[in-house]
Formats: structure tokens, C-alpha cells, sequence
């Protein structure tokens, strides 16, 4: 017999593979070639079941076909649910339909040799299958044309999205891109056949990419690591990376240089880096403290999350629907800007009516700000030498550490020179418990701390500032600024307090909170300091006339005062004793 030459024997048998499926023509994003093999996935159904299906008017959209012990059969389709049947599933039509797909793996999945349909198990305590999900697959030709440039471009891509929106089925189109049509050295890694099929033999729809198959999941990243060290791939195809140690090898493999295209759990980028089994897709998330000045120029607050590693894929596909799909061109800016509480702004891709992709960058949502003070998940500021300084590995307070990452994707507040709030005032003689009372009362973000080291700002009388060297001395070794206020009274405390928080002053016609004012809380302190505060809402502001008020005790008087104080006005004490009272001026006499 005459032997054909080597080139056209490969030419033959290349072909030979392709004829079951369509013609390989170059596809747009919206032209699609889809190829189910259903007839042999109906033909492992209990007849009765296979038949009510096969003509079905909803064919091209059934998702799975479910089978459970002692329940209706059902097949589930995009938009609906169906019973198959009027007879409830017995052990016997379980064990046809077993008895026509491969063994079962690890994870409880089969398939059908030369298919891509997947048979999931249930089982009992004993082990028993007590129910079977049945789910298509298909090979869809185009799927990919939305992200064809990007998958030209060599750089590694991560797919991520909700169960059933297509991920296997991009992952099985690219591979046979990068195989076909870019002439690469392709390797599939299928833990349970559902890229490449069941059987010895992988399905056409893979072309010329090379499938190892993976005898238990558990052992899925040292066939990675093996795929790279034996068979000289230059793109691995992985799907569902789900382990750490899968992670790991991901990395390993992608810093020897190999393309890699793999499939994630989660919907968006945001659901990997709250996953620490997974963070290392994007970097890895790490602890870190930054100095005053830093945290100024970055207007956040001093302990921060920062990204600690390149990421091991540089591009992300958030695939939100099959005609919608979010592009993060590149993943490291992606991540960085979202630890650092701001919303980045990738490319949206969609398929218009005409075939063509088109491309937009939809304006990001603003981060959600914080209705409350304080934080329920503040924690405690630190000063530190100026230089940022990671934390030890790995990390022991996951709690503390799932709480900072809260905070910093949901753009925590911070006070108005980048101070990570509560703000920690160090006080030097102010009344502590003036200061203690207006925090509470007005539920500030404000710690008052003895330890200067722990304090972001002192508080100081005006009158000690200007005298007191040894209080400029202090400030000026601990790099701290210094805030005064005129007198040691309640107005005038609340009002620092409100300056040092960037908050607006109060205004004239601003109500007072009259618990300020009254430290014992006593009916007749209430009462004196109502009185004053009508006076001044209901005649001096708004009419500008003077008013007396009634006699009151020296200490009462004094609480009316600051009262008076905090609305800017003046008063005056006249009378003798006991019938000494206050007089309310308009403005403050010249």
C-alpha cells in the first residue's frame, strides 16, 4: 500500500475530526455554531422520558434533565420547568440511566463518551445514587468573539460568573481558538470531562488542543504542575480553580511563562479578594500601615490593604450574561483602586443586533458612604516611623483582618487631614469631662487618649498656647498639630471638636442640645436652660431685643451662659442675690 506523506495524512485526519461538527469558518460575535449531541443524552433516559423530549417544541433550550427517587421527572429549561412524567422516578429507571454513562469520579460526575453532557450524582448514607442531574452540553462555535483580541494578545484571562451563564463553554471555545487558529500548544486540564468530553478520546470541539484528564479532584494542581514540567504547553486551560493549593500552582505556572485561561468561583472580582482561598488570583491581600503623611496624599486611613503580588491573571471577564460581559483590561489597577475604597472603570461588551461587538465604559457607581458614626468595625489608630511596613504572615486575627477588608471596599471615612477616624485627641488642659460629655451627646467619632503616641491631635486652651513652650516642644517631637480653643466651656468645646472633624459650624438658628449644658440632668437645670434657649429662638434672634430671665442660682446662670455662648450671643448677670439673673443681648456690645 502506498503511504501518504505525513503533512497530508495530519491534513486528513484534522478534517476527518472537524466533519461531525459544522464547517470551521471565522465566526463574528454574533454568529454562532452550536452542536449538543442531545440524541445520545435523551437515548441514556428510560424510554417513555427519552421520547417526551425528543420532538420537544423547546429542544435547543433544555438545561438539565433531573431525575430523583420518588419525585415527578423533570426537565428544566431557560425559562421554565417540566415534568416529564406522571410516574414518580423508581430505583430501577436510576439504574438504566446509570448503567449507560462512564464511572462515576470523586466528585460524583460522569459523562458520555464522546459527549460533553455531565451526569451528576446523588447518593445516600450508604452510597446509593438516589438522584441523577442530567445537564447538556454544548459546543458553541463564536461564543468567544467578544474577547478574540484578548485572547490573541497572550496575556492569561480569568473568567468568572454564576453557575450556568457559559464559562465551560468559552473556556472549550478559546481552547480551540488558541489551538486552530493561532497554531498553539494547547493543554486542557479536565478534572471531570466536561471541557473535553467523556472517553478516552476528547471531542472535537477542543481541536487540536491536548486534554489530561485528572483521576480525583483533589489531585487537579499537581497535574497542573505536571502538565507544564512534561508536555511543553505554551496555554493551560483550567476550569473551576477552587483550592489554595490550586491557586498556588496557578502562579507557579504562570510565572514560567505559560498563558493560562481559567475559570473562577464568584461574580465578580470583589468575590475574589474577600475570598482568601482565592486572593491570590488577583495578588493576594496583605496588611499594611502607612504614615501621616502617606495617608494624607491618599486621603484614606492608616492601616490599609494593598495588593502584595502581581496577579496571576492579567485580564478579567466578568460574564454577567452571554451577550454582556465585563473586561478588566487589567486586574492589578482593578484591585488596587477597589482596596482603596474607589470603584474602577472597566469595559463593558455586548453584541449588537448587526453581529459587532461594541465597547463602552459605563460612568461607576458611587461607594456607598457610612449613615452613622462611629464605624461598627473601627479599630484602634497607631503611630508608626513614617515608612510603610507589612505585617508578619500569616495573618492570626482573620476577624480583624475580614473587618479591615470591609472597611476598605466600602471606602471607609476618614477625618478631613486623611486621620483614620474616631480621631484620638490628646487633651492639655481642657476639661476632660466636658470633653467626655459632648463625644457621647453628639456621638462623635472622637477618642480622648492619655498616651500621646496614640493621639492624632491636641487640644489645648488658647491661653496655653501662647506661654507654654514645652507644649510647642511636645508637638514638635511627635510630629502632631495643635488645635485651641478660647475657654474651657462647653461651646466652645463643641464647636473645636466640630472643626477638627471638618464638620460645619453650628449656625444661629441651630436647636442646642440642652444635655450639653446640663451635667446632672436635674428638672430645674432643664428647665432654666429651656427658658434661655426659647429667649433666644423666639425674641433675641428674631427680633433683636434684649430679654431678662428669671432669677436663678450662680451655678444655673453659668450653665445659661455657655448656652448663650453657643448660639454667638452675649449676656450679662445684674441684681443682687437671690434675685440675680441674666440679661440676653442681641449682639455682642461694642
Amino acid at each position: 500500500m502506498r503511504r501518504l506523506p505525513q503533512r497530508l495524512l495530519l491534513s486528513t485526519l484534522s478534517n476527518l475530526s472537524r466533519r461531525p461538527l459544522h464547517p470551521m469558518v471565522e465566526l463574528t460575535a454574533g454568529q454562532r455554531q452550536v452542536t449538543d449531541d442531545l440524541d445520545q443524552l435523551l437515548a441514556i433516559l428510560p424510554p417513555p422520558l427519552g421520547y417526551s423530549l425528543t420532538d420537544h417544541p423547546q429542544r435547543e433550550e433544555l438545561l438539565e434533565i433531573v431525575l430523583d427517587l420518588g419525585r415527578l421527572p423533570e426537565a428544566r429549561f431557560m425559562q421554565s420547568t417540566q415534568y416529564l412524567a406522571e410516574t414518580p422516578v423508581s430505583r430501577e429507571m436510576l439504574q438504566y440511566a446509570v448503567a449507560r454513562v462512564g464511572e462515576f469520579s470523586g466528585d460524583n460526575r460522569a459523562g458520555i463518551e464522546r459527549t460533553l453532557h455531565r451526569i451528576s450524582a446523588l447518593r445516600n448514607r450508604q452510597g446509593t445514587i438516589i438522584g441523577l442531574t442530567c445537564r447538556v452540553g454544548r459546543a458553541v462555535f463564536g461564543t468567544i468573539g467578544m474577547i478574540r483580541d484578548l485572547v490573541e494578545s497572550g496575556q492569561s484571562i480569568l473568567l468568572l460568573g454564576r453557575p450556568g451563564v457559559g464559562k465551560t463553554t468559552a473556556l472549550r471555545e478559546m481552547a480551540r481558538v488558541l489551538a486552530d487558529d493561532l497554531r498553539k500548544r494547547v493543554v486542557i486540564i479536565d478534572t471531570s470531562n466536561e471541557i473535553a468530553g467523556d472517553g478516552d478520546i476528547p471531542h472535537p470541539a477542543i481541536g487540536r488542543a491536548r486534554r489530561m484528564q485528572v483521576a480525583r479532584p483533589e489531585l487537579q494542581h499537581q497535574v497542573m504542575i505536571e502538565a507544564v514540567e512534561n508536555h511543553m504547553p505554551q496555554v493551560i486551560v483550567i476550569d473551576e480553580i477552587g483550592t489554595e493549593l490550586e491557586a498556588l500552582a496557578a502562579r507557579t505556572i504562570a510565572e514560567r511563562g505559560v498563558q493560562l485561561i481559567g475559570t473562577a468561583h464568584g461574580n465578580q472580582i470583589e468575590n475574589l479578594i474577600k475570598n482568601p482561598t482565592l486572593a491570590d488570583l488577583v495578588g493576594g491581600i496583605q496588611s499594611v500601615t502607612l504614615g501621616d503623611e502617606e495617608a494624607r496624599r491618599r486621603g484614606t486611613q492608616k492601616s490599609v490593604l494593598e495588593r502584595k503580588a502581581p496577579p496571576t491573571f492579567q485580564i478579567a471577564v466578568e460574564m454577567l450574561e452571554r451577550d454582556r460581559w465585563v473586561v478588566h483590561l487589567d486586574v492589578a489597577e482593578s484591585v488596587d483602586l477597589l482596596l482603596r475604597g474607589r470603584v474602577p472603570s472597566p469595559e463593558l461588551r455586548t453584541v449588537a443586533e448587526n453581529g459587532t461587538v461594541v465597547v463602552t465604559h459605563p460612568a461607576p457607581e458611587p461607594s456607598p458612604q457610612r449613615s452613622e458614626w462611629p464605624p461598627a468595625n473601627v479599630r484602634s489608630s497607631w503611630r508608626d516611623s513614617g515608612q510603610m511596613q507589612p505585617l508578619g504572615e500569616p495573618l492570626r486575627d482573620r476577624a480583624n483582618f475580614a473587618q479591615l477588608l470591609e472597611a476598605t471596599l466600602d471606602a471607609p471615612t476618614v477625618g478631613p487631614n486623611g486621620e483614620e477616624l474616631p480621631l484620638h485627641i490628646f487633651p492639655y488642659a481642657v476639661s476632660r469631662h466636658h470633653l467626655e460629655q459632648a463625644i457621647h451627646t453628639l456621638h462623635l467619632p472622637v477618642v480622648i487618649t492619655r498616651d500621646i503616641d496614640q493621639a492624632d491631635v491636641i487640644l489645648t486652651l488658647r491661653s496655653h498656647l501662647k506661654g507654654e513652650s514645652k507644649l510647642r516642644h511636645l508637638a514638635h517631637i511627635h510630629h502632631l498639630p495643635v488645635h485651641s480653643i478660647k475657654a474651657n466651656s462647653m461651646a466652645q468645646i463643641v464647636r473645636g471638636l466640630r472643626h477638627l472633624l471638618g464638620m460645619e459650624d453650628t449656625s444661629p438658628t441651630d436647636t442646642a442640645d440642652l444635655s450639653l449644658f446640663s451635667p446632672s440632668g436635674s428638672n430645674d437645670e432643664l428647665e432654666a436652660l429651656e427658658e434661655a434657649r426659647l429667649a433666644v429662638e423666639e425674641i433675641v434672634l428674631p427680633k433683636g431685643q434684649a430679654v431678662e430671665l428669671l432669677p436663678r442660682s450662680a451655678n444655673i446662670r453659668r450653665m445659661q451662659h455657655e448656652l448663650i455662648e453657643h448660639y454667638q450671643l452675649t449676656a450679662c448677670s445684674f441684681g443682687e442675690e437671690p434675685n440675680r439673673r441674666l440679661r440676653i443681648y442681641p449682639s455682642r456690645p461694642h
